[in-house]
């Protein structure tokens, strides 16, 4: 089976416990579209995702490709052709994985409070090497939001044990009074480090980018209808166990303005387009993140693998005899084995690396 160096990534619905998706319905052009319970479309994923009582959908949350008339999974693909794939350095280090979680989120209401894991708090208590650091890409807002906000970070801290008796007697509107409302747009850049409490709010459409885990501890019980199993509150443990995941130190808004909003920095500039670094390892070690702004012919050489996705305009990515045709919204996988390729027309597009 011959794996071409760039293949496009087809569209990878999950069920989650809030509604969203009407947006990407509509840029997925399908009919009547509509918010679901399938507010997430993860990209060349290799990560299960963890839903109770879903146990049966064995592979939800992975990535399918098609290649030569055949399916199979992203990560059956690496396994199968390491070096081509991804570089016989990350796979020796890290497997048949990407090393990373790529979606799309399109939220239709605010998301749970939540939190989710450091590194070190992983390896000590869920024998895992990954937490959940992540990074939110903003794309757009609903046409009916006002005030887009996110909370992120306590900014009104209650005493610990006033805080986790909230929790547990699920008094929300004291859970909520500890959060500012963070205005946020279109274009913003921000990084959520493991731990930091916090909350999207309604009718954001975004790209997120986070370690390959879905672990997460909610603080809220209830949202969208959904009354979520006690399995799936605290990861199977109890508010205790919540209570030492959380950071409770508190941050003003103006403080989570500076450490966690992201400015984009100039990586390289030819006379066809800019590449701009989003998230890089001032912000985190776990991933990187770029931007190409094309505006004719931009050549992108790499040693490694990516992963893309055109956010604004049309044109072409190619290399040698092989070009694939890009819409906004597309996704595509770039192979080890590229190395060099082209980027043609007047779009942008976001770039995902795995750590180093």
């Amino acid at each position: 089976m011959k794996i071409p160096n760039l293949f496009k990534l087809s569209p990878n619905r999950v069920w989650r416990t809030y509604p969203g998706g009407r947006v990407l319905d509509e840029r997925q052009g399908l009919d009547n579209p509509k918010d679901t319970q399938y507010p997430e479309d993860w990209v060349a994923s290799t990560t299960k995702a963890v839903n109770k009582g879903r146990e049966g959908k064995k592979n939800e949350g992975l990535s399918v490709v098609s290649v030569g008339g055949e399916r199979h999974l992203l990560r059956d693909l690496i396994s199968e052709a390491p070096d081509e794939m991804v570089g016989e350095a990350h796979f020796q280090k890290y497997g048949a994985h990407t090393r990373f979680l790529l979606k799309f989120l399109d939220s239709a209401i605010r998301l749970h409070l939540q939190a989710h894991p450091t590194v070190a708090f992983s390896k000590k208590h869920l024998q895992a090497d990954a937490g959940k650091t992540e990074a939110y890409v903003i794309l757009a807002i609903r046409k009916e939001i006002t005030d887009p906000y996110i909370m992120l970070g306590i900014q009104h801290p209650l005493p610990p044990d006033k805080f986790k008796e909230a929790i547990e007697k699920q008094d929300t509107e004291s859970l909520l009074s500890c959060f500012d409302k963070i205005p946020i747009q279109a274009g913003d850049v921000f990084i959520v480090p493991g731990g930091m409490p916090h909350a999207i709010g309604e009718g954001v459409l975004m790209i997120e980018i986070m370690e390959p885990t879905d672990f997460a501890v909610r603080l809220e019980f209830e949202r969208g209808d959904i009354v979520l199993p006690e399995e799936a509150r605290f990861m199977g443990r109890d508010v205790s166990f919540a209570m030492d995941m959380i950071s409770l130190q508190p941050k003003t808004v103006e403080q989570v303005r500076a450490d966690h909003f992201c400015k984009p920095s100039s990586v390289e500039r030819q006379d066809g387009g800019e590449e701009f670094a989003l998230i890089g390892p001032a912000q985190t070690d776990c991933f990187s993140v770029h931007r190409i702004v094309v505006s004719n012919i931009y050549e992108k050489e790499h040693d490694g693998f990516y992963v893309g996705i055109v956010t604004s305009g049309k044109g072409k990515i190619s290399m040698d005899d092989l070009t694939l045709d890009l819409i906004e919204g597309d996704r595509f996988f770039v192979t080890n084995a590229a190395k060099k390729v082209h980027y043609q027309g007047a779009m942008e597009v976001v770039l995902t690396f795995p750590p180093e």
